[in-house]
């Protein structure tokens, strides 16, 4: 829709893109003084701005657009997490570079309470955006039947379940944690145990299954002593080695759900006084910088998280573009990066 055609009335934020030769996303910021703006797109558009008269107004600019050139990233977790795992980092930085090339504004949102979620209800309502990134889905999360009931075009990071419907990238969890448990059975460990993450999140269930695909596989049936339920936490790593330890003096090899429980894992192993991996072998999932950082550096699945944000973005942004309906399934493969740990 270009500004050119309507005669008369007010200038249209779009009128000045038209005439500065950029996006309305440019235009936005030149007004709003935000930063991230080409010396040079902003002397087009401020040229733009005094040969039309335009005067911005808020009203005005949306009913003059039909996209407001943002898009949410939308995390339900508190900002504690958000800080201690690097997969919310990774996942900014991807979203981040896939629109660098762009005139999209990005608006993180945490979602930590009631109240946060009506106020998200509200801005989607008010149609401040034009779609949204969810990450960290738990199965019974309200957001993302909210934003069906709204009609917001969604693009989740991970699933709900087998029979998830809405558009989502998803990194391939039961074969990564297949590998990782085939590699310690292939190390000749004896006792392997595994420590899941919260089990109302389909990866968490997914690396479980893989690991019992693996045990199965190898002859060792399923042993629900070996399995520590922690949540993806350092904290509930840490909790989850200590139940397998009273349980099992002598595990000889762990497989955790992810680099920050195996971080946890690996403190209370050294407390124990159990060498890693003379003693027990110990396996993370996501090769994060934790694992890259751990004294022994921690064997780790590398599931392409960056590339996970990147991806949603551009699925995101192809359906926006497209006006369409059409869901997109889109599984990342994952490898296993082999370090000192095992």
């Amino acid at each position: 829709m270009g500004g050119g055609g309507r005669r008369g009335g007010r200038p249209t934020l779009e009128m000045v893109a038209a005439r500065a030769g950029v996006g309305r996303g440019t235009v936005s910021r030149v007004v709003n003084g935000a930063p991230h703006v080409s010396p040079q797109a902003r002397a087009a558009v401020e040229q733009a701005i005094a040969e039309l008269g335009y005067v911005p107004n808020r009203a005005a600019r949306a009913l003059a657009a039909d996209r407001t050139d943002t898009i949410a990233l939308v995390i339900p977790e508190p900002e504690t997490r958000l800080s201690a795992e690097p997969f919310f980092l990774d996942i900014v930085r991807g979203v981040s570079a896939e629109l660098g090339h762009t005139d999209i504004q990005l608006l993180l949102m945490l979602i930590r309470t009631p109240q946060e979620r009506r106020r998200l209800a509200q801005h989607l309502e008010a149609r401040r955006v034009d779609g949204v990134l969810l990450v960290s889905v738990h199965e019974d999360a309200p957001l993302p039947g909210l934003l069906q009931r709204l009609g917001v075009p969604t693009v989740l990071g991970g699933r709900r379940s087998e029979r998830e419907w809405m558009s989502y990238v998803d990194a391939d969890n039961v074969g990564g944690a297949r590998s990782a448990t085939e590699h310690l059975l292939g190390r000749g460990r004896r006792t392997v145990a595994t420590i899941t993450g919260p089990l109302d999140m389909y990866a968490a269930r997914c690396r479980l299954d893989g690991y019992l695909q693996a045990m199965g596989a190898a002859g060792r049936g399923a042993d629900e002593s070996l399995v520590a339920r922690g949540d993806f936490t350092e904290e509930g790593g840490r909790a989850a080695m200590r139940e397998l330890l009273e349980r099992h003096p002598g595990v000889d090899a762990v497989f955790a759900a992810s680099d920050v429980m195996a971080s946890g894992a690996l403190h209370v192993l050294r407390e124990a006084g159990r060498r890693v991996p003379d003693d027990v072998a110990l396996i993370g999932f996501d090769d994060s910088m934790v694992a890259r950082h751990s004294a022994p550096p921690l064997t780790s699945v590398r599931q392409p998280t960056e590339e996970m944000g990147r991806t949603m973005t551009r699925t995101l942004l192809e359906e926006l573009d497209a006006r369409t309906a059409v869901r997109r399934h889109v599984v990342l493969s994952t490898d296993l990066v082999v370090r000192e740990s095992t």
